[in-house]
């Protein structure tokens, strides 16, 4: 009772009921460990944030957070595609256009499932401002 916010502290955010509020948390954990892109995004207006000048930012990034944010999106794309197989194996259509499953994900670029792009980023705060703007 009466306490603030200690630095470092992790701060519980409730869960945002988007499906892949999982993947949202792993990303924006991953960048704000890079000290440039937390001052960006510390005092980016939500307009920067929601026209995607603060995914340009992306590119200033350290090597090992492109990297971990790489791996996430792999994770991700994984994650989806387990998902469209367990829907396609729950109907047993054989006819299903795998390609045109994973343009229903607005979240991410599925034409390159490997890196994490700023369109990724761009596409990502997006599909979040749809929800929720």
């Amino acid at each position: 009772k009466g306490q603030g916010h200690v630095e470092g502290e992790k701060v519980e955010n409730p869960d945002t009921g988007l499906y892949y509020d999982e993947y949202l948390r792993q990303v924006i954990d991953v960048l704000e460990t890079d000290k440039h892109f937390r001052e960006k995004l510390q005092t980016a207006d939500i307009e920067e944030i929601k026209s995607g000048k603060l995914s340009r930012e992306l590119d200033l990034v350290s090597h090992h957070v492109r990297t971990r944010l790489d791996e996430l999106k792999r994770q991700e794309v994984a994650r989806l595609r387990m998902l469209i197989k367990a829907k396609m194996d729950s109907v047993q259509d054989t006819g299903i256009d795998h390609q045109a499953l994973l343009k229903q994900f607005e979240h991410l670029n599925h034409q390159n499932p490997d890196t994490f792009e700023p369109k990724d980023l761009d596409m990502l705060i997006k599909a979040v401002s749809a929800k929720y703007c």
